[in-house]
């Protein structure tokens, strides 16, 4: 070293490299979030450490981190099967390392072990903290009482067009075993990574200019794992979702966590296949109750029917008993006026008969010069009598027509639709009056 304080760059490391060797002879557990890692043909891991600003995002620390190959062919598969991720950027994890100073690379930390619980505690913490804030602003449930159409069937989706989870959605709903049909719009997003938040806001910021086109807006991704879905963690998203004017339903295809995206959506399904069912469900079951209504109102239209029949059989029945009554009762009626009729004409017979004996008697007892010409006389009364016979003129082919049994001498006294009894010589016949003509 120079008397003038100078000092050569050498002198200068080797006294850092002391400095650092003296207050850093034991490893530590530092917290850092991954900002940047590769991979080198030999097998060694180098990362980009940082931290940042909670309140600003900022950058405030970096630097450089190396896992030796041999150290990183342990820990890799130690990290990934707990917690179910490949080490990436973004990640926050906690390193155990080991302070190096080289004289010729400068400062490099050696990692030597990783905690993979605080990675996922670290996660889980960030989401429960965006949770808490979307309910202290009264957003958690926004989304969730918008109504969903009792038959929801226009759906605008949000999905990668190549995404595996979208052709399952697609295939599953289109192509349902009930034939229902459905409409579906495609609105292109990166699905994954940090420019998804944006890109999926942007879709919902289309889709809003043709509300009125859809019932619902679906968010559709075929899985991963849980660092690749932790864009659906994101606030702003979560802000747009829950102030959204149509319900809007996640299926972003993750079996372990819940995300913020699914929390504050009007409802979420585990798969895109589970949301096809859903849909396809509620058709399902609509058509079952208009089936069970169906068959409900046949069997009371059924029954209705067979009570009417019943009735209308009971009436007929009482109707048949009375009518048949009825017409016993008008030939009984009938009968005992043709009776009445009859006796009539026998006595007016037996009057006529004894005024005939009579008279004879009186003829008998007369003068013998008078006998021819009262002879005559009595001739032409027995004719005039016989004539007025009704036997007689029953015998010549006319009949009698009677009413109510009295005997009818004028058409007159007829009228369409009166019941008359017609008496001939061998017989009598119960007509009705279908027409009557005057001269």
């Amino acid at each position: 070293m120079a008397g003038n304080g100078q000092i050569d760059l050498l002198m200068l490391q080797e006294l850092i490299k002391e400095s650092l060797e003296d207050n850093f002879a034991r490893q530590l557990w530092v917290r850092a979030e991954i900002w940047d890692i590769s991979v080198n043909a030999s097998g060694h891991c180098y990362l980009t450490l940082v931290e940042k600003d909670e309140a600003t995002s900022n950058i405030v620390a970096k630097a450089q981190a190396i896992i030796w190959a041999s150290t990183f062919r342990v820990l890799r598969p130690y990290f990934e099967t707990a917690t179910g991720e490949k080490l990436q950027a973004g990640m926050k994890v906690l390193l155990q390392i080991r302070v190096q100073y080289s004289l010729l690379y400068g400062l490099s930390l050696i990692v030597s072990n990783i905690d993979p619980n605080y990675t996922v505690g670290s996660t889980a913490l960030e989401r429960q903290k965006i949770l808490d804030r979307l309910e202290r602003e009264g957003m958690m449930d926004m989304n969730r009482t918008l109504p969903l159409p009792a038959l929801p069937r226009r759906f605008a989706v949000i999905s990668a067009e190549t995404a595996a989870g979208y052709g399952d959605f697609m295939n599953h709903l289109h192509n349902n075993g009930f034939g229902y049909k459905f409409r579906t719009e495609l609105f292109q997003a990166p699905m994954q990574g940090a420019e998804a938040p944006a890109g999926i806001i942007a879709a919902l910021d289309r889709i809003a200019e043709r509300s009125g086109d859809f019932d619902a807006v679906l968010i559709i991704r075929g899985g991963g794992s849980n660092f690749d879905l932790a864009c659906f963690d994101d606030y702003d998203l979560a802000v747009n979702i829950a102030q959204y004017p149509l319900p809007v339903l996640t299926a972003i295809g993750h079996e372990r966590d819940t995300h913020v995206a699914d929390f504050i959506a009007h409802t979420y399904l585990k798969t895109p296949t589970a949301l096809a069912d859903y849909f396809v469900d509620i058709f399902a079951a609509e058509e079952q109750l208009v089936d069970s209504l169906a068959t409900r109102m046949l069997m009371a239209l059924k029954g209705k029917r067979a009570e009417a029949v019943t009735t209308v059989d009971r009436l007929l029945s009482r109707a048949t008993g009375s009518v048949l009554l009825r017409i016993q009762r008008e030939r009984r009626a009938v009968e005992m006026l043709l009776s009445r009729a009859a006796a009539g004409i026998l006595s007016d017979l037996q009057v006529a008969q004894g005024r005939i004996d009579m008279l004879l008697l009186r003829a008998a007892n007369s003068a013998t010069g008078r006998l021819h010409a009262e002879s005559h006389k009595i001739e032409l009364l027995e004719l005039r009598l016989s004539a007025l016979n009704p036997m007689s003129i029953l015998e010549k082919g006319f009949a009698i027509p009677l009413k109510k049994g009295q005997k009818v001498d004028s058409a007159c006294q007829l009228t369409a639709g009166d019941g008359i009894t017609v008496i001939f010589k061998d017989g009598k016949a119960d007509c009705e009056v279908k027409n009557v003509n005057m001269p």
